[in-house]
This record gives C-alpha cells, structure tokens and sequence, in this order.
C-alpha cells in the first residue's frame, strides 16, 4: 500500500510559500532526525534551487535519533552545495533557537541590521517541531502545537526585533511520495494524518525495521528471546500484542491496540534512538546550485 497524504490546505500553501520565496534571503527546513531524508520536501527544494536561496537544515528530535548517523547526516548535508545543518533536540533547543540568526547569517552575511533584515522562510513536514521551535525562539506562544498534524494552515510573518524576519508556513508535505517505504516512515513519525495509513500496516513495518536494524532494542523493550526475535513480522507483532497485554476475549489479540503501543513506543522515544534511515539508503546528492546571478536576488518587500 501506498501512503499519500496531501490535504487542500497544503495545495494553498505551496502557491504561497513560491511567491514568498522570491522576497527571502535563505530556507530553514525543519527535518525530522528519525528520517531526514524521508522528511526532506523535494518540491521545496526544487523551488529553492531554482531561486537559488542557500538552506539551513535543522534536524529536529536529534534526542531521540541514533547518535552515530546523526553524524553521519550533518556530513552528508553539511556536503552539499549553499547548505548548513545543526542537530537540535529537547536537551539543546533553548541554546539552539538562539544561536538560529547567526547561522543565518553566515549563509546570507549581506543582509545586516534593520536597514537590510535578514528574512528567512522556516519550513517542514507536520508534526515535525517547528511549532515548538518558532515559539522557543521568540519566547512566547506564537504557533499552535499539537500532536495532529496539519494544525497550522496559514503562512504568518514573525519580527524577532533582532534584523531578522521569519515567515512561518504551514506543515507541508508534497503531491506524490515517490518512495512507498518513505510514506510507511513518515506515517511512523506522525507525520501523516490519520486517515491516510492503516496503524497495523505501519506497526508491521517498523517492528520489521526493527528487526533489520536495532533488534537488540526492539528485544529489550519487548523481553524478546533470540528465536523469537527471528519471527516474520506479523508473528513478531502478535507476540508483542500477547507481552503488552492488548487482548480481547477468548484469548485474541487486541490488534488495533497492539499497533498503537508500537507507533506510540517509536514516536515517545521509549523504544531507544532510532534512525530510520541512512544516507546511503536511497538518496542521491541534489544537483549543485546555479551561478548566482542579479535575476536571483531576493525581491524587495515593499513592507519592511
């Protein structure tokens, strides 16, 4: 099965965030840490290599992703052409939120003070942080946070009184995910609306990557024995069903219960730091930027 979710609201939200890209100076995409390259927006990223805007990639929830391809996705990033990227997670938001303007600003130093404010376009998929960071930035409550995605549904402009301008844009996704075990990761995360996944299909999948890639974790929370650890997955996710007590009568498993314990598990970090994906998974460099040129430069915006 296929995961496809792209609500009217985003449609909008494309349209704007296109012309908004024509008045700012660099993106800031949001990026889950579990599944950076899953939660890049490849039609964010045309658009921005088209207007030839240098990105600052934050990889949110670095708590609670694998220490060691943390590092290894801040090099590969970090190795693309007009691109930075920092890990950012709740034992380090407060220090990073801060230091944000300046990392801007080492990627556009040409925008300085209030005569010439640095503006930025902050971005992500839903349900991914950005929220939460824009409201830590600017040390007060300023976006709507939840654990639904899609809560924000319009652009909204934001001064920090520091030369530096944020337009805050909805959680956006993109018309066709290409990959079908990106839409199974994004719906993992949380990141795709309800309706769109089926929860037992997406607990399958992850106790399935479990097993390939941490299975020591997924034995510790589980009590899993080593000749059980080796089951098909959808024996694996009955026996889970059994150890967590998610049972109806007659001695049946409680399915749908079974796989929100696992998607709840994943997404609360309970499970241990997990990533879900490496570089060398599927992800191809992007093409280098084009020369910068004078047809390229920001737009002015009449109302600064």
């Amino acid at each position: 099965m296929s995961i496809q979710w792209y609500p009217g609201h985003m449609h909008a939200a494309r349209k704007q965030i296109a012309e908004t890209l024509a008045k700012v100076d660099l993106v800031i995409e949001v990026l889950d840490a579990r599944l950076p390259g899953s939660s890049t927006n490849p039609m964010i990223e045309q658009l921005r290599r088209a207007r030839q805007r240098p990105a600052l990639k934050i990889l949110n929830k670095a708590d609670l992703a694998d220490p060691a391809l943390n590092t290894r996705w801040l090099e590969w990033f970090r190795a693309q052409p007009s691109t930075a990227a920092i890990l950012m997670g709740e034992d380090n938001k407060q220090g990073q939120a801060r230091k944000l303007p300046s990392y801007c600003r080492e990627l556009a130093p040409h925008r300085t003070g209030a005569e010439k404010p640095l503006r930025a376009l902050i971005m992500g998929i839903p349900n991914v942080g950005k929220s939460t960071l824009l409201n830590v930035l600017m040390s007060r409550r300023i976006a709507n946070v939840a654990d639904t995605p899609g809560v924000t549904k319009s652009q909204q402009r934001v001064e920090t009184g520091e030369g530096f301008i944020l337009y805050d844009t909805p959680g956006l996704l993109w018309p066709k995910i290409e990959r079908p075990e990106s839409g199974y990761r994004l719906a993992l995360a949380g990141s795709v609306g309800r309706n769109a996944y089926n929860e037992e299909d997406v607990a399958w999948f992850a106790v399935e990557t479990l097993q390939q890639r941490y299975p020591r974790l997924l034995a510790e929370r589980y009590k899993l024995d080593e000749q059980t650890l080796s089951l098909p997955a959808d024996q694996l996710f009955e026996v889970i069903g059994r150890k967590r007590g998610a049972m109806l009568g007659g001695g049946r498993i409680d399915r749908q219960k079974t796989a929100e314990l696992i998607l709840t598990d994943f997404r609360s970090g309970i499970l241990g730091r997990i990533t879900l994906e490496t570089p060398d998974d599927f992800l191809l460099p992007p093409e280098p930027l084009a020369p910068t040129d004078h047809s390229g430069d920001p737009e002015e915006d009449q109302s600064e």
